[in-house]
């Protein structure tokens, strides 16, 4: 092969191909009387790997000790090498694919960068319109982002997402908006709210206090009183049983 053939072969430019000569990161190969150099399968392996390595985010320098490390490695080897690092890298695309196709699915809305799993949990969701079911949403996003959701947490939570009697529970939320911080109904709606969640939610959702407790604050300052009180007993309750 010509130095324009392997260049097109393996994906990088010929300018590429000379500077790693000129830094003897890759042996030049022998020219043939008509002046043109002949790479072979081995330089096109060689190059290929080189390329990998630099993606990777390795300088020359570190690629140039890996490729010292090769040095006298049998073909079939480096080629098995490679081809498992092919397939590593189509199952990466596979997945990432795949994790993309959940998100588009679920319709997320605004285009929050939250994840599958949590994606799929909003998508269980019947529609609603209510202001305190919004502010849930977001919170999961917030925890999502933050790593205290997880998968195993998201699928506890599917029944309970899809369960058109939680609306009943928001609704009754929303009506306490401009309620006074001592209403009567708070006490019975947040014993609801807490007899609602599955115990599986409880053993899967991590025991990290601090992350509770960071979040709980600043939770319990975007609700007017009345719901704030009922988000405070319920997130009590909500810790305590986790205890249990």
């Amino acid at each position: 092969m010509r130095i324009g053939e392997i260049a097109a072969v393996v994906g990088v430019t010929t300018r590429a191909i000379r500077h790693y000569h000129h830094v003897g990161l890759l042996p030049e190969p022998e020219r043939r009387p008509n002046g043109y150099r002949a790479y072979t399968v081995r330089d096109a392996v060689l190059l290929a790997r080189v390329r990998r390595l630099t993606e990777l985010g390795l300088s020359l320098d570190e690629v140039r000790d890996v490729l010292a490390d090769d040095a006298g490695r049998d073909l079939a080897d480096v080629l098995e090498e490679l081809d498992a690092d092919l397939a590593r890298q189509e199952a990466a695309i596979k997945e990432r694919r795949r994790r993309l196709g959940v998100l588009l699915a679920a319709d997320p809305g605004e285009g929050e960068p939250i994840s599958p799993a949590l994606a799929a949990l909003l998508a269980k969701a019947p529609h609603t319109t209510s202001p305190a079911a919004a502010k849930d949403r977001e919170h999961l996003t917030l925890l999502d982002a933050t790593g205290v959701g997880g998968e195993e947490v998201y699928a506890a939570l599917g029944p309970l997402a899809a369960d058109p009697g939680v609306l009943v529970l928001y609704e009754r939320l929303d009506e306490l908006a401009d309620a006074a911080e001592d209403d009567p109904r708070i006490p019975g709606l947040a014993a609801e709210l807490v007899a609602a969640v599955p115990d599986e939610v409880f053993a899967a959702i991590p025991r990290d206090g601090a992350v509770v407790s960071g979040f709980k604050e600043a939770l319990l300052a975007e609700y007017a009183p009345a719901q704030a009180e009922v988000v405070r007993l319920v997130m009590e309750a909500f810790i305590e049983r986790g205890r249990g």
